[in-house]
């Protein structure tokens, strides 16, 4: 076998692969034997037809389409391997020339991971948040946790924000109830925005055994999208009341004796919190300022691919689950349908070049991947999916996935590489010392942006 490389752009290449007849024998003789399980000749026992009976039956351009496409695969991951490439996806495969008993070319484009010079990446310094918890932060910690603990009981008034009512709802849509569209006995907070829009404005003022009516969009179920008239009913008003900001509330709702000990525990976890999302800031910023730094050419199948995969999962999976429509949702955003086709393939971009920067740092520092960092990561994901350990490990196993976990983690590592080689100062002029923050979380690449990296661009040289 014989292969050339032509570079069509820095992210594509056309081989080019001329194959012996001779070597394709053993794509000849499958040929042959899958055939004659497939056909049947009178005379010939199923599976011992001779070959030239094949030929003359069914035809030798038969047997030499399946010889072919039997073969490709084979020769154009070696011509790939020969030549040292890093495929992304599949190829695009012409078939040149096919002589019986004497050659077969062809030619593959195929996208390819670009190559990046990556600079010296130790001058680079970002600013991050300073951490300040303020007495503030404290009071709504506290008020949050009271909040929680808050008790209600029945009133015989009209119902305000805040009172807890008891309701029943009947929704109707061109004058029919909808079969779904009932519920009784339903407990809602006012003004917490938990049900449907407009109903608020419909309750308060309404005593236990009033009702009104208003008209809101309905967010699921049969109806989901469409305005219907809704029909709420009071069978319950109850008033809210917070337990005293006293040291019994303190044993009440923690471990601790006295509020004082309370409201230290509480600054210690916003210190902490703060803390982390400065972390989290660094490595943003930082992968923001190498990614200005490295010239990223970009595949634009690949990216063609990664802004389909996007929408795709935004439209038929995340706002599904929300009750959402993408109109209704670029509607809540804000944002015109260009708007959003811009920052999706803004977003795209970025994850491209995240991993391909990244992954180039992996190989150029030599960063290799552990068990046990292996092992932290798969724990970190299977509690973020809601799947046990084992239930998440055999389907990341099935799956084919562990490699992309590696990925991950080995990316995450390069990201806290170019954090720790970078210089960051906080607002208020102050070096941050990232060493104390949770480096697991940082090099298991939990930033949003390192954890953007396209699956789409994992190597699979196939045919």
């Amino acid at each position: 076998m014989k292969s050339a490389v032509e570079t069509l752009n820095p992210t594509r290449v056309r081989l080019t692969v001329e194959v012996p007849f001779e070597e394709l024998k053993d794509s000849l003789d499958a040929a042959y034997k899958k055939i004659n399980q497939q056909v049947t000749v009178k005379g010939f026992r199923k599976g011992k037809i001779p070959a030239r009976v094949i030929d003359q039956r069914f035809g030798r351009g038969a047997v030499l389409e399946e010889a072919v496409n039997d073969a490709l695969p084979k020769f154009y991951t070696e011509a790939v391997n020969e030549a040292e490439l890093n495929p992304l996806g599949q190829p695009e495969v012409d078939i040149k020339e096919l002589k019986d008993n004497e050659l077969l070319s062809f030619t593959a484009e195929v996208d390819v991971r670009p190559a990046i010079e990556i600079p010296d990446y130790s001058g680079i310094e970002v600013e991050v948040d300073a951490i300040e918890v303020t007495d503030e932060d404290i009071d709504t910690s506290v008020e949050q946790l009271r909040d929680r603990f808050a008790s209600t009981s029945p009133v015989e008034r009209a119902a305000e924000d805040g009172d807890v009512v008891t309701i029943d709802l009947e929704a109707k849509v061109e004058d029919e109830v909808l079969e779904d569209g009932v519920a009784e006995g339903v407990s809602y907070t006012i003004g917490s925005g938990e049900l449907l829009d407009g109903i608020d404005e419909a309750v308060k003022g309404l005593s236990a055994g009033q009702e009104g009516t208003f008209t809101s969009e309905l967010k699921g179920g049969s109806a989901a999208g469409k305005e219907a008239e809704v029909t709420v009913k009071v069978t319950q008003v109850a008033a809210r009341e917070l337990p005293e900001l006293d040291d019994e509330f303190a044993q009440l709702a923690s471990e601790f004796d006295t509020l004082e000990e309370l409201r230290a525990d509480s600054r210690k976890r916003l210190a902490n919190m703060k803390q982390y999302d400065q972390a989290t800031q660094a490595q943003e910023r930082v992968l923001d300022k190498l990614l200005e730094l490295v010239e990223v050419p970009v595949p634009e199948k690949l990216l063609e691919d990664e802004i389909n995969t996007r929408k795709h999962n935004l439209e038929h999976h995340q706002l599904p689950q929300m009750g959402l429509t993408i109109e209704k949702y670029l509607e809540i955003q804000g944002k015109t349908a260009e708007e959003f086709d811009t920052e999706t393939r803004d977003a795209a971009v970025k994850g491209i070049k995240t991993q391909f920067v990244l992954d180039e740092l992996v190989n150029r520092e030599k960063l290799n991947v552990s068990q046990e960092e292996l092992t932290e990561h798969l724990m970190r994901r299977a509690a973020s999916s809601g799947m046990s350990p084992d239930q998440f490990a055999q389907a990341v196993v099935e799956g084919g996935q562990v490699p992309m976990l590696v990925g991950e983690v080995a990316r995450g590592k390069a990201l806290a590489t170019v954090v720790e080689a970078a210089t960051v100062k906080d607002t208020n002029g102050e070096i941050v010392d990232l060493d104390d923050e949770d480096e697991d979380e940082a090099e298991a690449g939990t930033t949003e942006a390192a954890k953007d990296s396209v699956e789409a661009a994992e190597e699979k040289p196939e045919a």
